[in-house]
Order: structure tokens, then sequence, then C-alpha cells
């Protein structure tokens, strides 16, 4: 199977035949999806910076309190991180934009914007038509009906929806305890990876919610963390070099606490392939400096 783009002369009727439901969420943009297809909102530049701003705030609570109320925080903040990102964008609103723009929150939503559009430009141009993505269909612009927003969303565009993220699988499998599962999932993640870097691209946000599982294989869900910029690449693989437990800062930590000798050989792999020697084996031709 191999992830394609079809252009349709109009959208599929599952999209336009009832309310879509929400499916998740990242930093600029809300998922809904129907039975097959998942279709995607921008955020604005003031939630973003405004979801930038609570983010900060609850790294710095977390960091004051016991980990056991600090670290659940972090986990699942979506539960009510809406309800206060309603409360701080009138005031990232109020805000004049050049004022924002001088302060870390502005840098790093300047840094999210550049990444964003570079990263969908190189999956458009270099992963369309291979297994890396899930497969995507374009047809005229429709409006949909989705669940917590009360406008109508414009779209022209849809992708196939997966079965979830490879973290919620991961998840899923360690609490069954099937983790020879698990484990292979892990080495498919970085066949993913290294599969990528065979088309000039490396993702230097390799957060495992940014990709998911259709069948047997692990698919890109976000190319916002895309780069084929060899020295922004070295610099990650050099900052990562001395990394003594790559599995816990993906978080798998608490998922493979129990299983000792699967994080080992995965940290193993991981440091192993995620270098600069493993990234070249596969790099296409000699990176540019």
């Amino acid at each position: 199977m191999r992830s394609q783009q079809h252009l349709l002369s109009r959208a599929p009727q599952e999209l336009t035949s009832g309310r879509l439901r929400r499916l998740g969420e990242g930093l600029g943009k809300v998922v809904y999806a129907s039975e097959h297809w998942v279709v995607k909102r921008e955020r604005t530049a003031a939630d973003i910076i405004a979801l930038i701003v609570i983010w900060g705030v609850l790294r710095r609570l977390a960091r004051l309190l016991p980990s056991r109320l600090g670290a659940p925080l972090l986990r699942h903040p979506s539960r009510w991180i809406r309800v206060v990102r309603v409360m701080v964008r009138p005031l990232v609103h109020a805000i004049p934009r050049r004022v924002w723009l001088a302060t870390h929150a502005g840098h790093m939503w300047q840094v999210y914007e550049s990444r964003n559009v570079r990263g969908e430009r190189l999956a458009r141009a270099r992963l369309t038509g291979t297994r890396l993505m899930p497969d995507r269909v374009s047809f005229p612009r429709v409006r949909l009906r989705v669940a917590g927003w009360p406008f109508w969303l414009a779209v022209s565009e849809a992708s196939e929806r997966v079965e979830g993220t490879l973290r919620s699988r991961l998840a899923d499998l360690a609490a069954q305890g099937r983790f020879d599962e698990m484990e292979v999932w892990l080495n498919r993640f970085l066949e993913l990876r290294q599969a990528a870097w065979q088309h000039g691209v490396f993702s230097v946000d390799a957060h495992l919610n940014n990709y998911g599982v259709a069948g047997d294989r692990v698919v890109l869900l976000d190319s916002g963390g895309l780069t084929d910029h060899w020295p922004e690449v070295d610099r990650r693989l050099a900052a990562q070099a001395d990394e003594e437990a790559p599995h816990v800062r993906l978080g798998l930590g608490r998922l493979l606490a129990g299983r000792p000798d699967i994080a080992g050989r995965f940290d193993a792999r991981w440091r192993e392939i995620v270098s600069r020697s493993g990234v070249l084996r596969h790099w296409p031709g000699e990176p540019a400096p």
C-alpha cells in the first residue's frame, strides 16, 4: 500500500452527512474525524501564543509540585486547558503583536510557524506517494459541521484516518502486557525514520503522538518537524549524542518500567541508528554544508 493524493469531484459523503467528532489536537491544529477520514482546523496565531504561554506556566508549576501532582498536569492537560485558553486569548488579542513577537512566547510561535510551513512543503514534495504518510484526497471546498466548534469549517482536503497514534498503541499494548508486540512497533518506528532519511528529510520533533498506526505500518501524521537542512540535522544529532535513555525522553519511561530489557535494546538501537553515521548511511548524496 502506497500513500497517494487523489483529486475528487466532491468531498466524501461521510464528511458532509453529519457532524464530525473531535479526534485530537496539537499546538497548531485541531483534528476532526468521520469513520474513514480526518480533517483539520488550523489555530489562529493568538490561540497558539495563548497555548505556548499556558504550557510554560504548566511546566513551571509541574516542577514546583511533587511528581505525583505535577506529572498529571503535563500528561492530560486537554481536559481543562481549553477553558484556560479561552480566558487567556483576550489578553493575547489586547497586546499588540509586535510586543508579543519580542517575548519568548512570540519567538516560539515564529519558530513553530516557520517549521510548520517548511515541514508541510517537504512532506508534499518528498513523501507523497510513499508508505510513510496516510492517503490524502482533495476536492472542491466544502463547509462541514464539527463538534465543539460553533462555526462551519471550510476544507478542501482530507486524510486517511489511522487507527490511532503510535503513543496510544504502545500504551494499550503495555497495559495488556503485550510487550513483545510493543517492541515490534518500536522497531517499525525506527524503520520509518530511516525510510524518511532516504528521501532527504529528518524530523527534529520525533514525538510519538506525531506518528500513527495504519495496518502494519507506522505513518507520519504531523510534518511540522521535518527539515532537509543538514546543519540543523547535525546539531540535533549532536545534542542527543550523549543521551542515556532515549526511551524516557520519548515518554516511554512508565510504559517500559517493568521491562528494562526492552528499554535497553531500544535505547541501544536508537543510539546506533539516530546518529550522524546512522543518518548518513541513508541520506541521499552528500549533505549540503
